[in-house]
C-alpha cells in the first residue's frame, strides 16, 4: 500500500535521539534550546518557544496574547478541530468565516465578522498554502487585533517572500505526518519579546525561576529527545519540501486535463509546501469522491479526506452554536476534497502508479 503520509527518518535521527538518551538529560534541556534558535532563524523571527504539540502551541499563543473569557477569535470552519478547540481552551469564543478556493479563510469576509469583542484572527495555512496574509494583516492593523497563524501544516511556506509564522504569532506542529516531525511536538514563533516571555511561562507551569510561579501555567514542554530529532529534520526540510513540490508538479502536468477533477491552485505571492495534495472530485468526474477513494484503495493507494465534517458540524462543539451562516464553500469542499500521496518517500514508480490509477477513472477534457 502506498501510504498517504510517511515520515522520512534515517540514521541521523536515530543517532541524535540516542545521544540524548546517553546524556541522561531527557527533559527540556540543551537540545530544546538549540532547536528553538534554529527554528527561529529558519522562520525569520526573534523567538521560538518549543511545546509538546501543535495544539499546545496554539493554546499557549492565545494565552500569551491575554485572550480569554468574553473574547472572540475569528478563524475558519474548514480545519482540524484543534484550531477551534484551542480557542475554547483559552475561554474565548470561536467566530467562523467561510473559506475560498485556496481552502483557506476568505480574507474578504473577515472584517464583517469583527465585533467589539474580537481580539484576534487565526488564519489556518491549510494543506501547506499560506492564507492571504496581506489582507489579513491589514484588517488586523485597522482593528488592533492580534494575528495567530495556525501554520501546523505549512512549515517553510511563504507569502510574498516571508515565511509563515513571521507575520503574527506562528504556531507549528511536528506530528508524525507533518512536513517535518519530532513524533509529537510544536513551536510558537514571534518577534514580540513580551509574547515570547509569556509563552514560556504558559508552557512551564508559570515558572520564571525555579518554584516561582508567576501565572497559572501548564506542562506543555518539549523533550530533548523530540528536539534532537527536530534539529535533524529542520536541516532536511528544504529538500523534503522541494520533493513535495516536484511530485505536485507531476500531478499538475499529468492530471490537469481530467474532466471533473479540480487540482489545487497555488495563489499569487504564495509558496505552497504541499503538506497535502488535495484534489476536488466534482459531479462531472463520473465517480463520486468515495468511489474514487475505494478504487484507489483497491489499487493499493491510500487517500485521505481532510476534512469530511467541518468544525461547525462537530457534535462536541454544538453548544457553541457555530453554524451561524451556511458556510457554502466549506460545505462544498467537505463533499469534494480528496488528498492523494505527495510525501517525499514516494518513488517515481509510486507517483506513476497514482497518476495512472486516477487517469484510468476519469475522462479527458
Amino acid at each position: 500500500m502506498i501510504p498517504i503520509s510517511s515520515p522520512v527518518l534515517d540514521r541521523a535521527e536515530q543517532e541524535a535521539a540516542s545521544a540524548v538518551l546517553a546524556s541522561g538529560r531527557l527533559a527540556q534541556g540543551p537540545c530544546v534550546t538549540e532547536f528553538e534558535h534554529a527554528f527561529a532563524d529558519y522562520v525569520g523571527v526573534k523567538h521560538a518557544v518549543a511545546t509538546s504539540n501543535g495544539t499546545t502551541a496554539l493554546h499557549a499563543a492565545l494565552l500569551a496574547h491575554g485572550i480569554g473569557d468574553e473574547d472572540e477569535v475569528i478563524t475558519t470552519p474548514f480545519t482540524f478541530i484543534a484550531s477551534v478547540n484551542a480557542i475554547i481552551y483559552a475561554g474565548a469564543r470561536p467566530v467562523l468565516v467561510d473559506i475560498d478556493d485556496s481552502f483557506n479563510i476568505d480574507a474578504s469576509q473577515i472584517e464583517a465578522a469583527v465585533s467589539r469583542r474580537t481580539r484576534a484572527i487565526m488564519p489556518v495555512h491549510l494543506y501547506g498554502q499560506p492564507s492571504a496574509m496581506d489582507a489579513i494583516m491589514q484588517v488586523a492593523r485597522e482593528h488592533g487585533l492580534a494575528v495567530i497563524e495556525d501554520a501546523c501544516q505549512a512549515h517553510g511556506a511563504e507569502f510574498a517572500g516571508r515565511k509563515v509564522g513571521s507575520f503574527g504569532t506562528g504556531c507549528f506542529s511536528f506530528y508524525a505526518t507533518k512536513n517535518m516531525t519530532t513524533g509529537e511536538g510544536g513551536m510558537v514563533t514571534t518577534n514580540d519579546d513580551e509574547i515570547a516571555d509569556k509563552a514560556r511561562l504558559v508552557i512551564n507551569h508559570g515558572v520564571s525561576t525555579r518554584y516561582h510561579h508567576e501565572i497559572l501555567g501548564y506542562n506543555y514542554r518539549m523533550t530533548d529527545i523530540a528536539a534532537a530529532i527536530g534539529i535533524v529534520q529542520l536541516k532536511k526540510l528544504p529538500t523534503l519540501n522541494a520533493r513535495r513540490r516536484e511530485i505536485a508538479g507531476l500531478y499538475d502536468q499529468r492530471l490537469g486535463k481530467l474532466t471533473g477533477l479540480i487540482l489545487p491552485r497555488v495563489f499569487p505571492n504564495r509558496s505552497h509546501v504541499f503538506h497535502q495534495y488535495t484534489v476536488r472530485i466534482t459531479r462531472d468526474f463520473g465517480s463520486t469522491r468515495d468511489e474514487v477513494a475505494d478504487f484507489l484503495k483497491e489499487k493499493a493507494i491510500a487517500t485521505g479526506i481532510y476534512y469530511p465534517i467541518p468544525v461547525h458540524r462537530q457534535r462536541s462543539l454544538q453548544q457553541w452554536e457555530l453554524a451561524n451562516c451556511p458556510f457554502a464553500v466549506t460545505e462544498q469542499m467537505a463533499e469534494e476534497v480528496l488528498s492523494i500521496p505527495v510525501h517525499p518517500g514516494l518513488s517515481p514508480l509510486d507517483v506513476e502508479h497514482v497518476i495512472d490509477a486516477i487517469k484510468s477513472l476519469g475522462g479527458m477534457r
